[in-house]
């Protein structure tokens, strides 16, 4: 999905609309709870305005400090409430610290409801991955439950998008792609600027910060958890999903992949779609080398993007994954055009 060309075929949302409903169906809400009957009706009324609570789901312990809700679903529906990427989280003595806060203020809410199941520790810093929205929006739940003054750290990059119209774009899109299951999220940008290289102190946990360039997006922050052997990648790559890779780099990403392993060495990769193992980079760059390397060399002999696209079907690398990634069909011809593209750029 591309958000920006998706966004050109919507609708603003009307929020003065939606926040003149918000005050007269309070105040309705509020004269029928007078009446028991009443309180299921209002309960629907505040839905109207908000969406939903995200249904319960139960945190997989990775490590000795590292918790993941895995969101099962590639992509945002009605049906998933926008249960689409993972959220995940540190336990030290020092408090909470949350690895991409989810799609919405009622995915944080719910991951708020599963920690406290976990620890009675408060919730210390939250880190976002880069700028796109199914890591992000979520950071309103925490910052309601834990204060404006909580950490959010993420690279300048993303900071600034989040900041400009990638955040706008992101916040009204997701409403649209879940029917109005996020209504009610309110965009909460990063307070704290990230650096690779930087190291953060949380009790007995260190965490790492590592960037090395342009890759899925332009800004997208890996933070290792140094004594568990555990790094959270965001979408640099992915278990069993086609990556959004419109703001990104194939090459860059390759690079990206042997420096963060040269950087970190044996890891348990966590991504922010699918679950996590100790040979994510290796599987996902190889699936990625199945389109960027026949474009590569489509553009060296000469041959068409429709030419490249067969080669890259052809491939064993991708082709071994074409029944079972999520997206798959609906996204390859795009990507096969991008590495086309950037292969135009980087053979001449």
């Amino acid at each position: 999905m591309n958000p920006v060309a998706l966004a050109r075929a919507s609708r603003p949302i009307n929020r003065t609309r939606r926040a003149f409903l918000g005050t007269g169906l309070a105040a309705g809400a509020m004269g029928l709870a007078a009446w028991p009957e009443a309180q299921l009706l209002a309960q629907q009324m505040v839905d109207f305005v908000e969406g939903g609570p995200m249904p319960d789901i139960a945190p997989v312990q990775l490590s000795q400090h590292v918790w993941t809700i895995y969101a099962t679903d590639g992509f945002p529906t009605p049906e998933n409430r926008g249960m689409m990427s993972n959220v995940s989280f540190v336990v030290t003595s020092a408090g909470v610290v949350i690895l991409d806060s989810g799609s919405s203020v009622q995915i944080g809410r719910m991951a708020i409801r599963m920690i406290k199941k976990i620890t009675s520790q408060p919730v210390v810093a939250v880190f976002n991955t880069h700028y796109h929205g199914d890591h992000w929006l979520g950071n309103h739940a925490f910052v309601e439950a834990y204060g404006e003054q909580l950490p959010i750290y993420a690279l300048p990059g993303t900071m600034a998008q989040i900041k400009g119209y990638e955040g706008s774009q992101w916040h009204s899109l997701m409403m649209r792609w879940t029917n109005q299951a996020t209504a009610g999220t309110k965009i909460v940008p990063p307070n704290h600027a990230a650096a690779n290289g930087q190291v953060l102190q949380f009790g007995e946990v260190t965490l790492k910060l590592h960037f090395f360039g342009k890759a899925h997006t332009a800004a997208d922050l890996s933070i290792e958890v140094v004594p568990d052997k555990v790094t959270a990648v965001g979408d640099l790559a992915m278990a069993n999903r086609i990556a959004n890779i419109d703001d990104g780099s194939y090459p860059g990403t390759f690079k990206y992949f042997k420096e963060l392993t040269a950087a970190t060495g044996d890891q348990l990769w966590l991504p922010g779609h699918g679950v996590a193992t100790r040979d994510l980079l290796q599987t996902y760059g190889k699936f990625l080398a199945g389109i960027w390397e026949p474009c590569l060399q489509a553009v060296k002999d000469g041959k068409t993007e429709s030419q490249a696209k067969a080669m890259v079907l052809a491939d064993p690398r991708v082709a071994s994954r074409a029944k079972t990634m999520q997206g798959f069909d609906s996204n390859i011809g795009k990507y096969t055009s991008l590495a086309y593209l950037e292969a135009e750029k980087e053979a001449f």
